[in-house]
């Protein structure tokens, strides 16, 4: 038997590294441009774009990978990065994610770094408290002009139960600032509208707690409007005391 210092230490699943910089065939707010719609002939442009950095199996290659990365708050704009177990494609189609959806948080400038570090070391870590094994499929982390964007993709998005739970388990593992909101789309709604944080349901946190305090997100449908997740009034970082301070930090 091979020893830890040979193997090192395994992860509970294998996940892959990946990461895509979008062109002007895809839209830094699109999935995949109408025009570019694969075919039996016509390779999937988007799919295409995915490039893989590496395929993580133990802890020991998760940070000979990570610590190697450029941070997403350097990452040049309208630049992807991917965490998803392995066989999931970062893909509204893949079988995987067909019938899954994603959470939303949108992030001012700056904060990026941070709370991709904090997610995906919460997925390795099995942090997730109340959520089903296997049940998230990988996470994204978006860098767009005005804002990034932070995506935390599950395999079902139908069950109500399951996606209250993984709601309130992305607030208690990134301890969001209470007045964050999350918003919340189906891929399937992705696939037909073909935009990624467009037309979305946003869940706004009522008890100000890690979690709890609103229903569910129903499939949005079309008078579904988006609403940066730190709030309508689009609030400027507290200083002072506070729970919330700690998403600035």
């Amino acid at each position: 038997m091979e020893s830890l210092a040979t193997s090192g230490t395994p992860l509970h699943a294998p996940y892959t590294f990946s990461f895509m910089r979008r062109g002007r065939s895809l839209k830094p707010e699109e999935g995949m441009p109408t025009a570019a719609q694969p075919t039996e002939q016509t390779p999937n442009p988007y799919e295409n774009s995915i490039k893989t950095i590496s395929i993580i199996t133990t802890v020991e290659e998760f940070w000979s990978t990570y610590n190697f990365l450029r941070r997403p708050n350097d990452l040049p704009t309208t630049t992807d990065y991917h965490f998803f177990r392995e066989g999931i494609k970062p893909t509204w189609e893949d079988s995987n994610n067909a019938k899954g959806g994603k959470w939303i948080i949108r992030l001012p400038k700056g904060l990026a770094s941070r709370y991709w570090e904090e997610v995906i070391l919460a997925l390795i870590g099995g942090q997730f408290v109340g959520v089903p094994d296997g049940e998230i499929c990988g996470i994204v982390v978006s860098i767009r002009y005005s804002e990034d964007i932070l995506g935390i993709w599950n395999k079902t998005s139908t069950d109500t139960i399951i996606v209250e739970r993984l709601r309130d388990a992305i607030k208690k593992v990134l301890q969001l600032p209470t007045f964050a909101n999350m918003e919340y789309k189906p891929h399937q709604n992705s696939i037909q509208d073909k935009s990624s944080f467009r037309n979305t349901h946003v869940w706004k946190s009522k008890s100000g707690g890690g979690g709890g305090g609103g229903s569910a997100p129903p499939p949005p449908g079309p008078d579904a409007r988006r609403s940066g997740s730190w709030g309508e009034d689009n609030r400027k970082p507290r200083r002072g005391g506070g729970e919330s301070d700690r998403a600035w930090r």
